[in-house]
């Protein structure tokens, strides 16, 4: 029964359009994504843009350009079409207001006339006793709405063009038992709960009533969203049952947390961050500040997908590189955490890296073009082995010719702070000796270059090391120095040396 229930499985993404994703944003997608395709039932992408006061610009096609990047692919809905058109809220206001009527019929919803005046006149006397103002059963029949007026009171105010919201009549005294995937049971006393609004005075629904009807009338099986929303699911289950619905399965994900232990990732103060928190590029629009995302900074949609279903969920195998198909079959609601997991930028770079080794073509075209741009004449066995000595210490592709330059330009500067340990006479007497050894070596390969230095002292052996370096490579990075030599070969390894010798012979 329950694989007869599985194959039948409908979730939903829906996005309010009011700036960019964020990794929280995406990560709800992917995992009802990956929900949905582990059953063979259907993803649908709607967006929930109600509060027009927070419409942001472009946000909408961000959206898009974002699930089209990591390959979350909805199977109907917005950009999609479907059997359930319209899929932007906006557009579904009479839907709304019919079923809307339905609970005011059965008095699962009042008029309140309350103005703003009168709202602030009232938690101003809560506050001034200590209270704290809930507009609920204690204290609705002493408000301005239509539970306290007759009929004709009330159709004359409606006649007469007041200004009106429409509330949720919440019953007091109940202990509503609630059954979360992730967290399990949870029992809220609608004591705690308020009368929520589902009309507002400009006659837009809210998210709370849109969002239930549209899951019903979509037939959403399952709610996977984030952790902000657990509060509102008792809500949304007391509105299922005041319209007589049977609910859909809700999970909660827990929080993404920023690796500086300063509370959750949070769109507020992105400027400010040293880490991406977005997927793709986004432009503020009252800064015009561009902050980049995952993908401007160079990281594979792949490796960014791979990492983001790790961020809150484990497969319960000892392996962290999946393909999308593959999170696809090992993805359960069962293995994700409760508690809010950190983001880790090294572990981001760390996964990127992984992808990296696979694109060895992605990484020679770059490579390639690097060369041209500086009429280098390459050899292509040459550049393969370059890329194979040095693909290790690489975490994105454009980091390539940082990281290569040496093995095809000689060093024209050399890092300051070791040159100016070397200006002595010996160090040229040590470089001199050495050289000759060089030259005399009949085989200028790794192996005998490594076994050649090994006769120094190892004090000696390890200065003189660092000094080659300098002079090869113009700095003390890169790969295995001895590598370095094979592949520059002796004439220009002794090129490079002799240059170096002529820089420290100025500084004597």
């Amino acid at each position: 029964m329950m694989q007869k229930k599985h194959n039948l499985v409908r979730v939903r993404f829906a996005p309010s359009p009011t700036g960019p994703l964020h990794l929280g944003g995406i990560r709800t997608a992917l995992y009802n994504y990956l929900f949905a395709k582990k059953y063979g039932g259907s993803f649908i992408l709607r967006i929930e843009d109600t509060d027009r006061k927070r419409f942001v610009p472009n946000s909408e096609s961000y959206i898009m350009e974002t699930l089209k990047w990591c390959q979350i692919e909805p199977d109907e809905g917005v950009g999609y079409g479907g059997v359930h058109l319209p899929y932007h809220q906006s557009k579904r206001g009479d839907i709304y207001r019919f079923h809307l009527s339905k609970l005011l019929e059965k008095g699962y919803a009042y008029y309140a006339f309350d103005t703003d005046k009168e709202l602030y006149i009232k938690k101003k006397e809560y506050q001034n006793r200590g209270l704290t103002f809930s507009y609920n059963a204690s204290i609705r029949m002493d408000m301005n709405n239509s539970l306290t007026m007759t009929k004709k009171q009330l159709y004359t105010k409606l006649n007469s063009g007041f200004s009106y919201v429409i509330r949720f009549k919440i019953q007091p005294g109940e202990k509503l038992k609630m059954e979360d995937m992730i967290r399990g049971n949870i029992v809220v006393n609608t004591d705690s709960l308020d009368d929520k609004i589902l009309l507002k005075s400009n006659g837009i629904a809210t998210y709370h009533l849109a969002n239930t009807i549209d899951d019903h009338l979509m037939k959403i099986t399952h709610v996977i969203r984030g952790e902000e929303w657990l509060p509102s699911m008792s809500l949304h289950l007391l509105l299922y049952r005041a319209f007589g619905w049977i609910p859909p399965s809700f999970a909660h994900l827990p929080l993404i947390l920023r690796e500086d232990g300063k509370g959750k990732l949070s769109k507020r103060n992105v400027e400010d961050l040293d880490f991406p928190i977005f997927p793709l590029q986004w432009k503020v629009p009252e800064t015009k500040t561009i902050i980049p995302g995952y993908r401007e900074l160079g990281y594979f949609p792949e490796a960014f997908v791979n990492m983001l279903a790790l961020l809150g969920w484990n497969p319960g195998i000892q392996r962290e590189i999946f393909s999308l198909q593959e999170l696809i079959n090992f993805f359960s609601l069962k293995r994700i955490t409760k508690s809010g997991v950190y983001f880790n930028l090294k572990k981001a770079n760390w996964f990127n890296k992984q992808y990296l080794k696979k694109k060895g073509e992605e990484i020679f075209s770059y490579l390639s073009m690097e060369l041209q741009k500086r009429s280098i004449s390459y050899e292509i066995d040459y550049l393969y082995k370059v890329i194979h000595l040095t693909i290790d210490r690489l975490h994105f592709v454009h980091e390539i010719w940082e990281h290569t330059f040496y093995f095809f330009i000689s060093p024209n500067s050399y890092e300051y702070s070791f040159f100016n340990q070397i200006f002595h006479q010996n160090i040229i007497d040590q470089l001199e000796s050495c050289k000759k050894s060089l030259l005399n070596i009949p085989q200028f390969t790794s192996v005998d270059l490594r076994l050649l230095f090994h006769k120094y002292n190892q004090k000696n052996r390890h200065k003189m090391m660092k000094i080659f370096r300098l002079a090869l490579v113009g700095s003390l990075k890169g790969t295995d120095l001895f590598m370095i030599f094979e592949m520059l070969g002796k004439k220009e390894s002794i090129h490079r040396i002799e240059k170096l010798m002529k820089k420290i012979r100025e500084k004597i």
